[in-house]
């Protein structure tokens, strides 16, 4: 959720104490406020227990970042190196289980390659899918060997009379001659 988001949310969980001081029924609540009703009855809950204090945010849920803020700078300095400058020279290209090893390899902590792309976003990086390119690949000799001996290993093909247009018949009974295995045998249709 967006920091607005969970700006938004905290004012309206406060508005709900304030009319719930006002002895205003939880089904008003969720009405005057656009809410479901569950959540209306489960705040003036919490209100009774609680108060308005028991209302209040307490932060982001999940678990916590498993990197200090310390750590957090060095690896968006890392990032912002490049991946060559970690040990990865095939392409210049962060991917999220890269970043999950180097944050093993830098801090000794173990990260799932989710867990690293949800960090990456935080930092306001984004993993990227690599390229399945050779580094060493010789264009020129690519597009050479395409022209030359593709052409002669492909061969022509089927010439275009002797194909059909349907993948499950071969052609139509209504284009056949009269002389095939069985035509003098059947009756014509009426």
């Amino acid at each position: 959720m967006t920091p607005a988001g969970r700006q938004r949310r905290e004012t309206v969980r406060m508005q709900a104490a304030e009319l719930f001081e006002q002895e205003v029924k939880p089904s008003e609540v969720s009405r005057r406020l656009r809410v479901s009703v569950k959540s209306a009855y489960q705040w003036h809950q919490l209100w009774r227990d609680g108060g308005a204090a028991a209302l209040a945010s307490r932060g982001p849920s999940g678990s916590r970042c498993r990197l200090s803020p310390h750590c957090l700078e060095k690896l968006t300095r890392f990032l912002d190196e490049g991946p060559a400058a970690h040990g990865w020279m095939e392409d210049q290209v962060w991917t999220a289980s890269r970043v999950a090893a180097l944050i093993g390899r830098k801090f000794h902590v173990s990260y799932s390659v989710s867990g690293a792309t949800r960090l990456m976003h935080r930092l306001g990086f984004s993993p990227q899918a690599p390229a399945r390119r050779v580094a060493e690949r010789d264009e020129q000799a690519v597009s050479t060997w395409r022209e030359a001996t593709w052409a002669e290993v492909k061969g022509r093909g089927r010439p275009a009379e002797a194909t059909s247009a349907s993948r499950t018949k071969r052609a139509s009974p209504a284009g056949r001659r009269g002389d095939g295995p069985g035509a003098d045998e059947a009756a014509p249709r009426s």
